[in-house]
C-alpha cells in the first residue's frame, strides 16, 4: 500500500511539474531587464543587444560566484593575521 502511494506521489509530481514547465513562455513578473532598463533604452534610440557573457548557460553564474568567493576567501586567508592579530597591544596581565 505504500509502495502504491509513493507511486501515485511520484507521478502526480511529475505530471504537475511537466505542466508547469509548458506553460513558462513568458514569465509573469518579468525582471528589471525587461521592464525597466529595456523600456528607457527604446525610448533613448538603443535597442537591446546580447550581453558580452552570457550567463544564463547552465551553471556559468554560480561557478562565477563560487569562484569569486574562492579568491575573496583566499584573500581574507591570507591577510586574516595582518587585519585582526598583529599590532594589537596585548592586554595587560594581573
Amino acid at each position: 500500500m505504500k509502495n502504491a502511494l509513493a507511486l501515485l506521489a511520484l507521478l502526480l509530481s511529475l505530471a504537475l511539474g511537466a505542466a508547469a514547465g509548458a506553460e513558462e513562455e513568458r514569465p509573469k513578473w518579468p525582471g528589471v531587464d525587461e521592464m525597466v532598463v529595456e523600456k528607457f533604452a527604446r525610448e533613448l534610440g538603443r535597442e537591446p543587444r546580447e550581453p558580452f557573457i552570457d550567463t544564463d548557460q547552465g551553471d556559468l553564474l554560480l561557478f562565477l560566484f563560487a569562484l569569486a568567493g574562492a579568491a575573496g576567501g583566499f584573500v581574507m586567508g591570507y591577510y586574516w593575521h595582518k587585519i585582526f592579530v598583529a599590532g594589537k597591544k596585548e592586554p595587560p596581565s594581573q
